[in-house]
């Protein structure tokens, strides 16, 4: 068939090889009774996940975003490189995710500890903590949301990505370490993602990824100011703190990975690209931690959620283990936010083993998302905000120091 280089101009998203047939349609994987509410046909339904294929027209791609953020949920659905042609084709999609959910459920019956013992406290995390603070963190926030939009599909929808990689490669000055900063290009959007890395001293090619989503937007043909302070300069500001203090810490044994997704709000195409190539090229990543929103303390200042769908028992009790043996005194709550709600949803569906901390349970979040009114305000906690940096720090430093991986049912 006519291959087309045709694409959906009004969204804004690069159509990398549609159809002749079908030019203006976007392959896409999203929850069933979502699309059943919305009257959206989809072609393909899989039971078991309750996801199903579906090729979206744009009115049918802005009903279905308008719809998650009317919920206060980002796209809700991934974007696929390319139309899944069959039905096999459609089981292999699908196939690591029903993997690693079937895993799951037999990992969650167990109880799941990082070692043999309780984790060991780590003077040079304990050194690390002290670097941490809401004044930090709120001056990455400020910079941030200054930006008129984040969005995709802006004019230039690079210039904060280019200013952010500007400022970590300022902070890389300053390290003896073996790091490396690079933007990424996609194929579904002219956003890039930024990737900074830490090459590992003893296991460089076993790879702890943190992650956030860079973008903003108020809507799906977002225009004007879309400053997204919550949503999510607070998250891309934590793993920027991250960032600048472990490039200050010794070299981890393993390589560490940071993460500015590009264009989470339509679609996870950033992330959904960037681990779809990880596991083509069978990267081996011991786990993936996204942050996104950590700035309002809906539940109370240090309560927090710890998502359990798409993400890993195993990583879960971590994140436990982290707040006990540190003493970081966050309350954690268990919550679930749907699929595609953030960036960890890539990469579990490929398979590797995700973790999802979340300022607040699902239905105490912030309500101001994906609108002008989401700026640093009376009712923004830094201090909370903060504690997720902590968090990011050791999982980071405990994962990337040690041999540990995913325990096999």
């Amino acid at each position: 068939m006519k291959q087309s280089t045709m694409c959906l101009v009004g969204l804004g998203l690069v159509c990398a090889q549609a159809t002749a047939a079908s030019p203006a349609r976007l392959p896409a994987l999203a929850e069933t009774a979502t699309l059943e509410k919305l009257e959206i046909p989809a072609i393909r339904s899989d039971k078991r996940s309750g996801l199903s294929y579906v090729e979206l027209k744009p009115e049918h791609a802005s009903a279905l975003v308008n719809y998650m953020h009317s919920k206060n949920r980002c796209g809700g659905f991934q974007v696929l490189p390319e139309p899944i042609l069959s039905q096999e084709a459609f089981v292999a999609e699908l196939k690591p995710l029903n993997d690693a959910e079937a895993t799951r459920a037999v990992m969650a019956t167990r109880i799941l500890r990082f070692s043999a013992e309780p984790i060991a406290v780590r003077p040079e995390l304990r050194a690390a903590f002290d670097q941490v603070s809401g004044d930090n963190q709120k001056r990455w926030v400020d910079y941030l949301s200054s930006f008129e939009t984040r969005y995709h599909n802006n004019a230039d929808p690079n210039i904060h990505v280019r200013a952010v990689q500007a400022k970590l490669e300022e902070l890389a000055k300053t390290s003896k370490l073996p790091i490396s900063i690079e933007l990424i290009s996609h194929t579904r959007t002219s956003q890039k993602s930024i990737r900074a890395r830490i090459l590992g001293s003893k296991r460089p090619t076993e790879f702890v990824v943190l992650g956030g989503h860079l973008d903003s937007t108020v809507g799906w043909f977002s225009r004007g100011r879309a400053p997204g302070a919550d949503d999510n300069a607070s998250g891309s500001a934590n793993i920027i703190e991250s960032f600048r203090i472990l490039s200050q810490m010794a070299q981890p044994e393993r390589t560490i990975e940071f993460y500015w997704y590009a264009a989470e709000e339509v679609g996870l195409v950033g992330s959904a690209e960037i681990a779809r190539l990880a596991k083509e090229a069978r990267k081996d990543v011991i786990g993936a931690l996204q942050l996104d929103m950590t700035l309002f303390p809906g539940n109370g200042p240090f309560t927090l959620a710890s998502m359990e769908d798409f993400t890993s028992p195993w990583l879960r009790q971590i994140l436990v283990e982290i707040n006990t043996t540190y003493a970081l005194g966050a309350q954690i709550l268990a919550d679930k936010c749907g699929y595609g709600c953030s960036d960890h949803a890539s990469w579990y569906q490929q398979g590797y083993p995700t973790l999802m901390p979340f300022e607040a349970s699902f239905d105490k979040m912030n309500r101001e998302i994906h609108t002008v009114r989401d700026v640093v305000s009376s009712a923004s906690n830094f201090e909370h905000s903060a504690l997720f940096t902590k968090i990011a720090l050791a999982f980071t430093w405990e994962l990337a120091n040690s041999d540990v991986r995913e325990p096999q049912p």
